[in-house]
């Protein structure tokens, strides 16, 4: 009886490795992937948020365009700084190794600054999504993680296979490949959110999407497009290391 089960869990294994192997390919090979040490974007999001008509009747709301400047910093191996810019907020998210915190600034007077420390699960998350921009699917074993091979699905109109990447219990991702090219078509996370790419930025021949699209659970969308990608950049232990609340 374990004969067989141990058989259907290698093949199964073996069939993600492929299309894993073709995804990379797809995104423009060994070589390149495996020499990037950091990613920079920068862009815009854009999303909506419901603010109130009345300020004396705060039931009554109206939906409200919110672009916002952004910059994202990915580096190996456990590094990232997102920064989101309004003309009244700078919002900076960090994560240092097992570090992660999120400092809130005025925009028109940066001095005046909120820090909070992120907990444990958040810490975890935002390790997961780090990992998941610079290693390009392949090796998440070595972090305790799994992939497993979880079928064929068909993504409007188009025959993918479909790879489950679980981090932790709580943070999965589900991606669909195209069978045809490799290329990602949708991903969606363990809390029924969804993202899918459109366009690309070709850097160092290395392609990136030009927009991402969110897809929140509650059906809220945000939308992130790209203006400029940058490969190899090092940037220095005090972009990400968590802000000292009294200066030296």
């Amino acid at each position: 009886l374990f004969i067989p089960l141990i058989a259907t869990a290698s093949f199964a294994d073996s069939r993600a490795d492929q299309w894993i192997a073709k995804a990379r390919q797809a995104l423009g090979g060994e070589a390149a992937l495996v020499a990037l040490q950091s990613i920079h974007f920068k862009g815009t999001l854009e999303t909506t948020q419901q603010v109130p008509v009345n300020p004396a009747n705060p039931k009554e709301l109206r939906e409200e365009t919110l672009r916002l400047g952004i910059d994202i910093v990915f580096q190996k191996p456990y590094q990232q700084r997102m920064i989101l810019r309004s003309d009244k907020v700078v919002e900076t998210t960090a994560l240092d190794g097992y570090d992660a915190w999120v400092r809130r600034a005025d925009a028109t007077n940066e001095s005046q600054w909120q820090l909070t420390l992120l907990d444990t699960q958040q810490v975890k998350r935002l390790r997961a999504n780090t990992w998941e921009n610079l290693n390009f699917y392949r090796d998440i074993e070595k972090r305790g993680g799994k992939v497993e091979y979880a079928g064929e699905a068909t993504v409007e109109g188009r025959a993918c296979v479909k790879l489950v990447f679980t981090h932790d219990p709580a943070i999965v991702f589900t991606r669909y490949f195209d069978q045809a090219t490799g290329r990602l078509v949708k991903t969606e996370t363990e809390n029924g959110g969804e993202i899918r790419e459109e366009g690309e930025i070709v850097v160092n021949g290395l392609r990136f999407p030009k927009k991402l699209i969110n897809k929140a659970p509650s059906g809220q969308v945000a939308t992130i497009t790209f203006e400029a990608v940058t490969l190899n950049e090092k940037f220095a232990p005090a972009d990400f290391e968590v802000p000292m609340l009294v200066p030296n």
